[in-house]
């Protein structure tokens, strides 16, 4: 099945999600994490339950999850808004973006999106940025349709660990 028919297919068949803005640590977000950070680089490991209570409770790090609105609401996606603040202004990053399979072509990205970037203009951040491997298609398309473009600029980066 061809991508387009497939996400087409899965959007009449995936149930819509709500987003929520996680909190707490839980087991739940820890398996979730298991199974997406994979997704996301392979070479990393996911964060323990340690870690994710250090992210959830640093305020300049907004982590939202999408859940299905099934019965069990399991998370579907979740994204990461990190604010920081430079000489120039307050400037917010979108960070690690995944949506499970089952999730994807149904929506859930745009709408981690679109709070991700709601939670931006709440703290008034000036600019968002984030940065897309070419490879991944559908994620370059869904960003350009909600208004980012491409800026020219170098990114450069030192792996330190």
């Amino acid at each position: 099945m061809k991508g387009e028919a497939k996400a087409a297919l899965q959007g009449e068949l995936m149930p819509s999600c709500r987003i929520e803005h996680l909190r707490e640590v839980t087991p739940e977000l820890g398996e979730a994490l298991v199974r997406m950070i994979p997704m996301l680089s392979p070479d990393r490991r996911p964060p323990g339950l340690s870690d994710l209570g250090e992210i959830l409770a640093d305020s300049r790090v907004c982590l939202l999850a999408a859940r299905a609105l099934e019965e069990d609401a399991r998370i579907l996606g979740l994204v990461a808004l990190v604010l920081y603040r430079v000489p120039t202004g307050l400037r917010a990053r979108i960070e690690d973006l995944v949506v499970t399979e089952e999730g994807r072509g149904a929506g859930v990205g745009r709408k981690l999106m679109e709070a991700a970037l709601e939670a931006a203009r709440a703290s008034q951040a000036h600019v968002v940025d984030l940065t897309c491997n070419p490879r991944r298609l559908a994620a370059n398309r869904l960003y350009q349709e909600m208004g980012f473009t491409r800026w020219e600029t170098n990114v450069y980066r030192l792996v330190l660990d």
